[in-house]
This record gives C-alpha cells, sequence and structure tokens, in this order.
C-alpha cells in the first residue's frame, strides 16, 4: 500500500497512549497536483473507515476498484515527506490513495503510448541515449506519478535536550528490565520512535541507537514473540512495525545486516501475515471479547502499518538490497495455499513495488538477481482464483515493468544499447495491441512483455518458477496460468536458454500431477518446442533417455504426442536414432550402454505415436537396420547386462520379462507397420521371423527372411536399404558388420546389384573370403552366387577361383557345398590348370561322411571331366583312373537316401562317363579285376537303367583290361 498523505509530528505530543476505544479517522489533506490523466484509486480492502460517496466512478483494469479524480497539492521531497507521513497517529482507519494514471477518453483503460521518442531507432541506434521518458512512454506510467506524492504536515519544533535525555533513560530502563503491560510495551516503542526524529540533529541520539541496535532488535524480538499468532487484541505489532519504519528512514535498519536482523524480520513477517483471516478474527472477538479495540479495524491499522514499513525499506534502496531481502521473506507466502495469506503477501509486495518505482534510483552494482523468479510469481498472481489477490498482482506488475526498463537501462552497456532499444520497442508495440485490463489479465502477455528483458539467468529462473505453480493442485486456475506462461515464454525466447537438463527434470517430474488436458498439452508443447531447436535437440533427448524403462505411462505420452514442425520432425528423430547408433561402435564384450535401451524404447513410444510420420518414411532405411544390429546385440541379455546409471531404479523392482531384446523387437514390429510394410510384416509371422530374429545361431536367418521379404513387396525400398548398407558395411563391431552384411547379400538379388561399382560389390565380398569369421565367408559366397548370374560380373568373380577352390577344404558344409555350386556355374570357362587341381581337390571329397557334399562333388568332378578339351584328357589320365574305384563304392551307398532313385542314377551316370572317357586307356590287372566284380553286382540290381550302365561299363572294362575270367559271358 503506498505511504498515505498525513501530517508528521512527535509521537509523544499526539495521543500515543493505550486507548480503549477507536480514535475517530481524519481525513488527509491533498497531495501534489497531477496531470488531467491521473486519476486516484480509493482503495477499500486493508482500509479502517468506508468511503464516501463521490462521483460518478470509472472502472479500471482492476475489477471492484473505483477511480475519482485526485485532488491537487505540493510536492515535497520525498524521502523528507516519506518520514513525515510515518509520523502520525491518525495513518489508522485513513483511506488510501492510489494514482493510476489513465485516458478518461478510453473506457477500455489502454496506455497513451507515442513512438516519436523511438523514431530515430531505424536510423541509428546506437547513437541514441535512452531517458526516462522512454520509459514513461512504453510502461504508460506518467512521469509525474513518480514525484513523490506524500503530503506532509507542519513539522513541529525539534525535541528538547531534556526530552532526549528522558526518552534515552525510559529506553535504557527497559534494556535493563522488562516489559508487563501493554502500556509498558506501547510506551517503549513509541519513545523509540520519538528519538528516532532527533536522529538528524542530536549526536547523542545517534551514539545511542547505533550502540543499542542488538538491544534495540533483542527486545522488539520479544515484543513479537509475546503476541499470539492466532488473535489480535492489541497494536504492540502496529507500533513494533511503526518503529521499524522511523528509524528506516533515518538509515537505521533493523531488519538488514545479520542473522538476528535477519530472524526478526522473518518473525515479524510472519506474525502479520499469519493471522487468521479477517472473517476468523471477527468471530473470535464476538466469542472472545477484548473490549479495548474493534479487530477489523485494528487488523486494518496494522496490515497498513506493515505494509508502510516495507515500503520505508525500499525509498532508499539504489542496489535493490533491500527489495532482494524482503522478497526472499515474502516469496514463501506469496505462494502459500492458504487465500489470506497469499492475499495479504500480494497487496504487501504490490505496495513495495508501487513504492519502489516512486523513489527508484538505481546504481551499480545491483544486488538484486532474482528478477525472474518475481516476475513469474507474480505472473502467476495474476491468474490467481482470488480476485483481491489477482488484482493485487496486477497492480504490483505494472509497476514491476517500470522497475525493470530502469533496471535494464541501468546495466547495459553501450553495445547493448541496440538490443535494449529493440526490445523496448517490442514491448511497445505489444502493449499497443492490448489494453491494460487485458494485459494483467492474460499471463501470456506478460510473458510476452518481459520476456524481452530477460537474460538466460533469468529465462531460466521464471521458467523455474512457472513449473513450481504447476503443483498448486488446490487451484487449478494456478496451472492454467502456469501453461500459458511457460508456453509463451519458451515460444517467445527461442534459443536463449539455459541449464534445459534441470528444466527437463521438472517437466518429467510434474507430468504426473497435471491432471488438466489443456494444462498438460501446453507442456508436452514447451518440451516439442526445446527439442525441435537444433541447440537444445541432443541435450532434451539425452535427458528423457535417462529415465527408467519401459517408460511410465507420462513419459510415453510425451514421446507419442510430440508436437514439431514438419521440418524439424527429420532431425529430431535422426538425432535420436544417432543417440542408439553410437551404441553400436563399442566393443560387443562390454555391458550394453542403458542408452541403446532407452532410445530403443523411445522409438517404440514414437513409431505408436506417429506424429512423426514422415520422418519415420524419410529414415526408414537406417531405422530399420539400426534396429535389427540393436536386436542382433541384444540377442541372450538381460537387464543386468545392461550399464543401467545407478540409482535409475530405486525403489523400484525391474521385471525379468523386461529385456533389451523385447524393445527392439517391439520397435522393429512397429517401425514396419507404421510405414505400411503390412505383407513384409505378414511374411515374418508366418514364417516365425521373429523368432528367427532373437536366436544366437538362426539371427541371419531371420535378417535373410525380412530381407527378402523386402526384396519381393517393395523392390523400391529394398533398393534404398542397399545404397544406405554400402558405406555402412565396414563400420561398427562384428555383430554390427554381420547383421548390416546379412541384409545386403540378400539384396544382391536384385537387379540393380549390377549397377554397384565393384568396388562395393566383388571387392568387399573378396575380402570377406580372407575374413577369419567363417560366417562372413560363407555370406560372401553366398552374394557371389547372385552375382554369377549377371554374364558382365562373371569375369570379376573368375578371378576369385583361387579363393573359391581353398574354400572347399573347409569344414563348414555350407561354405563347401556353396562353393561348389559357385564352381558349377564356372566350370565351363576353367582352364586346364585350375580344372586339374580343383578335380584333386574334388576327389579328397569323395569319403566324405557329408551325403551332400560328396554327391555335389562327383557332380562337379563329372561336370569337369566333360569340360577337359580333348587335348588335355591324357593329363588328367591318372585322376580319372584313381576314381574308378571309390566312384563305383559310392554307386552300391548303403544309404537309402544316396543310393536311390536320382541320386545313385548321378552316380552311374558318373562311372559310365569316367569310363567312356578312358576307352584308350589300359587298366592295371588288378584295379581291372576289382571293377568288374563290383560292376557284375550292378547287373543285378532292381533299377533296369542300372542295369544297363553297368553292362556298358562293364564291356569297356573287358576291352581296356585284362578280363579275369575270360569265359564269364556279360548279359546282354
Amino acid at each position: 500500500m503506498p505511504l498515505p498523505y498525513r501530517g508528521r509530528g512527535s509521537r509523544l505530543a499526539s495521543s500515543r497512549v493505550a486507548s480503549t476505544s477507536v480514535h475517530s479517522p481524519r481525513r488527509a489533506g491533498r497531495g501534489a497536483p497531477w496531470s488531467s490523466h491521473a486519476l486516484r484509486l480509493t482503495r477499500r480492502r486493508h482500509s479502517s473507515e468506508q468511503v464516501p460517496p463521490g462521483p460518478e466512478p470509472q472502472a479500471d483494469f482492476r475489477s471492484g476498484k473505483w477511480l475519482q479524480e485526485h485532488a491537487g497539492g505540493d510536492a515535497r521531497d520525498s524521502q523528507q515527506t516519506a518520514r513525515a507521513a510515518m509520523g502520525s497517529r491518525h495513518r489508522i482507519c485513513s483511506q488510501e490513495e492510489v494514482v493510476i494514471p489513465c485516458d478518461p477518453d478510453n473506457d477500455s483503460g489502454s496506455v497513451d503510448l507515442q513512438l516519436s521518442n523511438l523514431e530515430d531507432i531505424k536510423k541509428d541506434p546506437s547513437s541514441l541515449e535512452l531517458t526516462d521518458s522512454d520509459i514513461f512512454d512504453i510502461t504508460g506510467l506518467s512521469q509525474e506519478s513518480f514525484i513523490d506524492s506524500f503530503r506532509h504536515l507542519t513539522q513541529q519544533g525539534p525535541v528538547s535536550e531534556a526530552n532526549v535525555e528522558r526518552l534515552i533513560q525510559s529506553i535504557q530502563e527497559v534494556f535493563n528490565g522488562e516489559l508487563q503491560s501493554e502500556f509498558e510495551k506501547l510506551t517503549f516503542l513509541r519513545s523509540l520512535s520519538s528519538l528516532s526524529q532527533t536522529l538528524p540533529y542530536d549526536e547523542t541520539t545517534e551514539s545511542f541507537i547505533h550502540s543499542h541496535i542488538t538491544d534495540i532488535v533483542h527486545v522488539l524480538n520479544m515484543l513479537i514473540e509475546e503476541e499470539p499468532l492466532h488473535s489480535l487484541f492489541s497494536s504492540v505489532r502496529q507500533e513494533v512495525f511503526i518503529t521499524i519504519a522511523n528509524l528506516s528512514y533515518q538509515d537505521i535498519h533493523l531488519l538488514f545486516g545479520s542473522e538476528d536482523r535477519a530472524d526478526l524480520f522473518s518473525l515479524i513477517t510472519k506474525s502479520i501475515i499469519t493471522l487468521p483471516s479477517v472473517e476468523t478474527l471477527i468471530q473470535l472477538q464476538e466469542i472472545m471479547p477484548s473490549g479495548s479495540y474493534n479487530t477489523e479495524c485494528l487488523y486494518r491499522q496494522t496490515f497498513q502499518a506493515f505494509s508502510e514499513m516495507l515500503q520505508s525499506l525500499v525509498v532508499k534502496d539504489p542496489h535493490l538490497e533491500n527489495l532482494d531481502t524482503i522478497f526472499k521473506q515474502m516469496d514463501p507466502w506469496l505462494q502459500s495455499t492458504k487465500d489470506h495469506e497469499r492475499e495479504r503477501a500480494t497487496a504487501s509486495m504490490a505496495q513495495v513495488l508501487k513504492c519502489l518505482s516512486r523513489h527508484l534510483s538505481l546504481k551499480l552494482p545491483l544486488r538484486f538477481q532474482r528478477l525472474g523468479h518475481f516476475v513469474a510469481l507474480m505472473a502467476l498472481l495474476c491468474g490467481d482464483s482470488v480476485t483481491e489477490v489477482a488484482e493485487e498482482a496486477a497492480e504490483g506488475m505494472h509497476c514491476l515493468l517500470h522497475v525493470t526498463l530502469r533496471l535494464k537501462c541501468t546495466i547495459y552497456d553501450k553495445k547493448n544499447h541496440p538490443n535494449l532499444r529493440r526490445a523496448m520497442k517490442k514491448c511497445q508495440e505489444l502493449l499497443e495491441l492490448y489494453s491494460i485490463k487485458q494485459f494483467y489479465s492474460c499471463p501470456f502477455k506478460i510473458a510476452q512483455i518481459f520476456e524481452a528483458f530477460l537474460n538466460s539467468n533469468e529465462l531460466f529462473q521464471f521458467v523455474m518458477t512457472t513449473l513450481d505453480g504447476l503443483e498448486n493442485l488446490k487451484h487449478p486456475c494456478t496451472q492454467k496460468s502456469a501453461g500459458e506462461l511457460l508456453i509463451t515464454m519458451v515460444k517467445n525466447a527461442e534459443s536463449r536458454f539455459e541449464k534445459v537438463p534441470e528444466i527437463m527434470g521438472v517437466i518429467c517430474a510434474r507430468l504426473s500431477i497435471i491432471s488438466q488436458p489443456r494444462v498438460r498439452r501446453q507442456i508436452i508443447n514447451t518440451v516439442s518446442l526445446f527439442i525441435s531447436r537444433p541447440k537444445y535437440t541432443d541435450i532434451v533427448i539425452g535427458h528423457l533417455l535417462c529415465h527408467p524403462v519401459p517408460y511410465d505411462r507420462h513419459l510415453a505420452e510425451l514421446w507419442r504426442t510430440l508436437e514439431v514442425e514438419l521440418p524439424s520432425t527429420t532431425w529430431i528423430l535422426w538425432r535420436l536414432l544417432r543417440k542408439l547408433q553410437k551404441c553400436h561402435n563399442e566393443p560387443t564384450h562390454e555391458k550394453m550402454a542403458y542408452v541403446a535401451v532407452a532410445a530403443t524404447d523411445a522409438l517404440y513410444e514414437v513409431f505408436v505415436g506417429n506424429r512423426l510420420q514422415a520422418a519415420t518414411f524419410r529414415l526408414f532405411p537406417q531405422l530399420l537396420m539400426t534396429l535389427l544390429i540393436q536386436i542382433h546385440h541384444s540377442i541372450g541379455l538381460t537387464m543386468s547386462d545392461v550399464a543401467v546409471p545407478s540409482g535409475l531404479y530405486t525403489g523400484q523392482e525391474m521385471s525379468s520379462e523386461v529385456t533389451p531384446l523385447c524393445f527392439a523387437i517391439q520397435a522393429t514390429k512397429s517401425l514396419l507397420l507404421r510405414t505400411l510394410c503390412w505383407q513384409e510384416f505378414n511374411i515374418m509371422e508366418k514364417n516365425k521371423g521373429w523368432t528367427l530374429l532373437e536366436g544366437k545361431e538362426c539371427h541371419l536367418q531371420g535378417v535373410s527372411l525380412l530381407a527378402n521379404a523386402l526384396l519381393e513387396r517393395n523392390h523400391l525400398l529394398a533398393q534404398k536399404v542397399m545404397y544406405l548398407l554400402v558405406p555402412l558395411l565396414n563400420r561398427g563391431n562384428d555383430k554390427h558388420k554381420l547383421t548390416s552384411a546379412g541384409f545386403f547379400v540378400e539384396l544382391l538379388q536384385s537387379p540393380v546389384a549390377r549397377r554397384l561399382p565393384s568396388i562395393y560389390s566383388i571387392v568387399r565380398l573378396k575380402d570377406w573370403l580372407h575374413h577369419g569369421n567363417r560366417v562372413f565367408k560363407f555370406l560372401a559366397l553366398r552374394g557371389l552366387r547372385y552375382l554369377i548370374k549377371h554374364q558382365d560380373m562373371r569375369e570379376d568373380i573368375r578371378s576369385l577361383l583361387p579363393c573359391i577352390l581353398d574354400l572347399l577344404c573347409e569344414t563348414d558344409e555350407k561354405i563347401v557345398l556353396l562353393a561348389i555350386q559357385i564352381l558349377l556355374q564356372l566350370v565351363g570357362t576353367m582352364d586346364f590348370t585350375t580344372l586339374t587341381a580343383m578335380m584333386k581337390t574334388l576327389f579328397t571329397l569323395f569319403g566324405d561322411v557329408r551325403s551332400d557334399v560328396h554327391r555335389l562333388s562327383m557332380t562337379l568332378f563329372g561336370a569337369s571331366i566333360k569340360s577337359v578339351k580333348y587335348t588335355d584328357k591324357k593329363g588328367v589320365e591318372n585322376q580319372v583312373l584313381d576314381s574308378l574305384v571309390p566312384l563305383l563304392l559310392y554307386s552300391q551307398d548303403e544309404n537309402d537316401a544316396v543310393a536311390e532313385g536320382k541320386k545313385c542314377q548321378g552316380k552311374v551316370n558318373l562311372l559310365a562317363q569316367t569310363l567312356m572317357f578312358s576307352k584308350n586307356a589300359k587298366l592295371p590287372i588288378r584295379r581291372a579285376a576289382v571293377l568288374f566284380v563290383d560292376l557284375k553286382a550292378l547287373l543285378h540290381d532292381p533299377e533296369p537303367s542300372l542295369c544297363i550302365i553297368a553292362s556298358q561299363a562293364l564291356f569297356r572294362v573287358q576291352k581296356v583290361g585284362a578280363e579275369p575270367d575270360s569265359r564269364q559271358s556279360i548279359p546282354g
């Protein structure tokens, strides 16, 4: 409340004794003259008399308040007048007058703003100096209103030396004794107040008070402690406040400077703020009548004295030190859950700000470092559910804007003048759009105005204070205001924030207590704004990934409902994907990084929400391969194999069903469904592809199944994946490379594969043939088998024949079979040297116990014999002759799978080819005898074709070798 217009006189000269009845109020004199636009706001709250009827009122921006014409008077020195104002007993029960300039011709109460002061900004903003007129024009506060408005009456003469001595003696007696009655307490306090007025001209008083400040603080502390906390039956509190105020005007601060003074400040603040509501006090008086005071009037007098005491602390506050201390004391009460406590604190701070704005004279260094917190708190109170609180906060906010502008003009150096002027011009433009009523009733508009003047640290304070407002479950309107303030400030401040992880931490913690859908949407949109700005994307993602998985419903909702503009969606999804990809570069023997699991779960939630659909389609190849690699890394792991940050699951039990693998599988499934790969998904389901992917030994089979499904159903998408994999095949650890290679090899079936430069196809496969891991050798051969069908690529593949022949000696059956299949395709193009070397190797496989191996080796051997040129047949004669006995033996294989049907027929055909090839060769007698016996046994085979071929072979043996029994006939 502003300092009232009242006279100054001796405390002892006035009726300052314990009274048994309420004194009749006297009307204060009139203050300084005001401009024609200045109107008077007569306050009714916290005042002890009714406002008399007046002229037709004009409504201002505070509902329930009325404006009246203000009369004229004299203007005086602010500090002297303020001291005088505190000297009258008749401050109590007096009406308070607040000057609020407005345009009488505009019922909306809009501020009269002038652009003339800022026209030169466009020309040369750096050459201009900021003046008070700039600030007044912007805020709508008339410059005249900041001239001291306090009326002071004729000052009584100086106190005589004898009276000073008596006052000192009476006060000294209190220090040495104790105060019993209310009369003694009031006498002490009034004596101290009277003595304080002699300080400017009496050195004895000055010496006495300065040497006894500790004693004074102790006595005041004792007096407040003796006052009951839940009732108000005496004016001791009021007199304590008046005494402190009078001393403050003499630059003797009893509430600053030491711990005991700070304790006194806290105590007296609590003693007035925590009093029961006025209604309760009145009811209490009816139950327990005191007989001396009217409780309602006494309360209003006491509160007014408290408010004026606070104002006395900021009349001379060039460094804003006192404001900082006052705000720290009032901060918890401004956020009180009790309406009457919050209203008292808000009214007090509003009056402090009004007084400060009138007497503002700032000097460096400024010690008020909580501007962002202050602005946010007052803005939240502007949206309070209690009308009185909202109105008081609106008044305070109006003055706070002026204080902020003056503060920023003080701390900004000349280099930053253009920035400040731009901020002031923005402020002015916004104020022109809104009337005062709109401005103070809409929190988001307050955020728009103040954003331009808050630095990064103050923005952080603002946001954190606003987030604290979300905890106010008792008042949903405060939550609503907090949501509006937060989203507006973050939207307008763009990238000027600091400590974003701390902000994200509080937001995530508050989500669980926000039940209003609109506010909840605003908070999530705030996260969306942060994450969409490149400066903060990694920071926000990194923080969100530091929560337990699976995410609770609140964080899951956050990931699913991110509202991001289209250009930013790909960037956000890419940065999230990169978090996962970086984990795949770590050695596989170490524990899996927790970020990998958290990022996988986050991707799943993003896919389910489908808000980043366009980015999901665009990054499908990267997403698919990264998730398949994550599946490979997760096989066989539990959460105990993950490097979980300490304390993350404190007090929570981790289900054994939660594994890194389950997150990766569900994310991959969601990706296929959200990118419309329904047929590919069905193929995986029908062929147990997910089970294959989860298996340690069959993971690559699952990868191959998915790759073939994609190639079959979505050829264009498969090509994109193939081109993506080209640079990725040699990156990451072994599991990363294996999964990428497995998918890449299957895509070589595509006709587009022939367009790949050989360095990315044949050369890479050649490197894998020499790899120490057999799986890579298998994949290389599989890839060569797909590429060999392209005639233009066969010549390059022929250069790999030595490597492929070496693989015939591998112990892995799959590798040997693939090698034989490739050689069958190339056997017709081999030279004699290669054929000879291959036939020698194949001869060693005739005795292989693996049926498929020795079957295909014989087939390749036969194909090799056919491909030998006539001129070169003599060179392979010995090899062919050496193969006759094994071939005959295998033609009678006891294994039904080998001996039956085409398999056995193939062996005999091979035997016949061998015998026909050897028609000009002479067989040794022993070898011919063995062949003769074996062939004779085949003559009785139930398969007619075998009998015929055996007869032909037997005939050949008789011709080229010595017949063991020439008399034995050969059946026709």
